[in-house]
């Protein structure tokens, strides 16, 4: 047998995942995974609480969902659970109709974003301006610190110092070493304080119970007709759009972190199939968790899909094999956790005096927005896209005023040319037509536009409501200077959209 050629040794080489060639490497990403998975029990728990559900439910969610995306997900190291926005969405059908109506709405989500996902529904996170994305990268960082507040609100005192104790380890000990996540040492140190010294104050326990068993795939109780389709529906669309929206602006949170780019498509694909999966084995759907990615990429250090797919392995066999010494990790420990995320993901720069003065009030306008409709309903999605309509608006506002008409007279008086610059749509063409002097005009007026586009109909009708004016006065109008697709534009509907009347 022929040696493999250089060529093909290389490819070999491209394919093999950096975990399996980089012992470091892979010492990131199992220690990261550990890390994430303590951190979705208690989340997943309350989660549960939030839908109605047992919490093993929310559990075996955060399972499948993390596995399962990280095999199909489009985003390395992007983790993926049950979530709060996604609770919220399905509890109302949990609480009316039961939870087979729930489980059969997780599935239909997953339909709907496997459907979304082919349709190019990725494409639109085009449209979502900066000043947004830091909005929500704001908003999200006090969200987490608001969860947060009732683990410290009518708590023993020694909750307080643990915290302390805990965010002191965090931001120290990765100066003597980063081998070892910072995260996971102050989680181990605080449980072997509290347990030895007896301390007794709220524990991963208190929560719920935790299952010892793995979940086992089944269909939802649910008849299978019409009925039972109109009333998932809307609940499971909702729940797809919110799902999509929350991972893929995680996924572009990422993107920016890492300075690395993500297939969006096959991301949003792939949160179909993993809430598909997630269904059929009885979980209550999710979507991205930011700040659970953030423990990962931004605090760990994680880079690669193994931490993802070791993150759901780790939480169940933490569940199952050792629940006992799980329940007894106290509550302060994952708070502090949480709280070092907050400082990490918040965006201090964006408030900084210094940016704030030479950022454009619009733009800062459309962040405060972002972030006050993000914390006053909880759910990010409502944030970002009233943040997205708002940017476009005052982008609308803006360019609006920036289409000009400049006349010119020949100098033997015959003809008058207009020269018009900016942009032609919808919201700078309606003041177009009163910028021309219809009456005192001589009769030969020529419309330069060879400095601006024709972007739709409320343009051409504007130019054709232009030329009837004129021809009103015996006047004749010659438009010069369009560019190819204005030219094309104006020929189909010129004449045919009523400008005149």
């Amino acid at each position: 047998m022929s040696p493999a050629s250089p060529a093909a040794a290389a490819r070999l080489r491209a394919l093999k995942p950096d975990w399996l060639s980089d012992p470091k490497v892979w010492r990131t990403e199992v220690l990261a995974g550990l890390v994430v998975g303590l951190a979705l029990i208690p989340e997943a728990i309350s989660f549960s609480i939030i839908a109605g559900v047992d919490p093993a439910i929310g559990l075996f969610a955060a399972f499948t969902m993390a596995v399962t995306i990280s095999i199909v997900g489009g985003r390395r190291a992007m983790i993926s659970a049950a979530t709060g926005a996604v609770a919220l969405v399905i509890a109302p059908l949990n609480r009316e109709h039961g939870f087979g109506y729930l489980v059969a709405a997780v599935i239909l989500a997953g339909v709907f974003q496997i459907v979304l996902g082919a349709l190019g529904v990725a494409k639109l996170m085009r449209f979502v301006p900066r000043s947004v994305m830091v909005g929500f990268v704001n908003a999200l960082a006090i969200l987490i610190f608001m969860a947060q507040v009732p683990e410290m609100h009518d708590v023993p005192w020694a909750v307080y110092p643990l915290i302390v104790g805990g965010l002191l380890l965090m931001v120290f000990f990765p100066k003597v070493t980063k081998v070892v996540p910072a995260p996971l040492v102050s989680i181990t140190v605080l449980t072997v304080i509290t347990v030895a010294a007896g301390i007794a104050v709220p524990t991963v326990g208190d929560k719920g119970e935790l299952p010892s068993s793995l979940p086992v795939p089944g269909l939802p109780d649910v008849p299978f007709t019409l009925s039972t389709l109109t009333t998932i529906a809307p609940y499971a669309l909702a729940m797809a759009l919110v799902g999509l929206m929350e991972s893929l602006m995680t996924a572009q949170l990422v993107d920016d972190i890492t300075d690395t780019r993500s297939n969006k498509t096959r991301e949003s694909i792939g949160q179909g199939i993993a809430n598909i999966v997630t269904g059929f084995f009885g979980g209550m759907g999710g979507c991205a968790m930011i700040g659970q990615t953030m423990i990962n990429v931004r605090v760990s250090g994680a880079r690669t899909r193994l931490s993802t797919f070791l993150a759901g392995v780790f939480l169940m066999m933490l569940c199952v094999v050792f629940g006992p010494v799980v329940s007894d990790i106290p509550m302060a420990a994952l708070v502090a956790v949480m709280v070092m995320v907050c400082f990490a993901t918040f965006d201090w720069h964006s408030i900084a005096p210094k940016t704030l003065k030479r950022m454009p009030a619009g733009e800062i306008t459309v962040m405060v927005i972002t972030v006050v409709i993000v914390v006053a309903t909880s759910n990010l999605a409502i944030g970002v896209v009233v943040g997205s309509v708002t940017a476009m608006v005052i982008f609308a506002r803006r360019v609006a005023h920036l289409a000009e008409v400049t006349p010119a007279l020949d100098p033997d008086g015959d003809r008058v040319v207009y020269s018009v610059t900016g942009e032609l749509f919808f919201a700078s063409s309606n003041d177009l037509v009163t910028q021309f002097d219809y009456a005192a005009d001589p009769d030969k007026v020529v419309i330069d536009l060879s400095a601006t586009h024709i972007w739709d109909a409320s343009s051409v009708a504007a130019l054709d409501a232009i030329e009837t004016k004129y021809a009103q006065r015996g006047k004749s109008v010659e438009i010069i200077g369009l560019n190819e697709p204005s030219a094309d534009l104006h020929r189909t509907l010129s004449g045919t959209l009523g400008g005149g009347h």
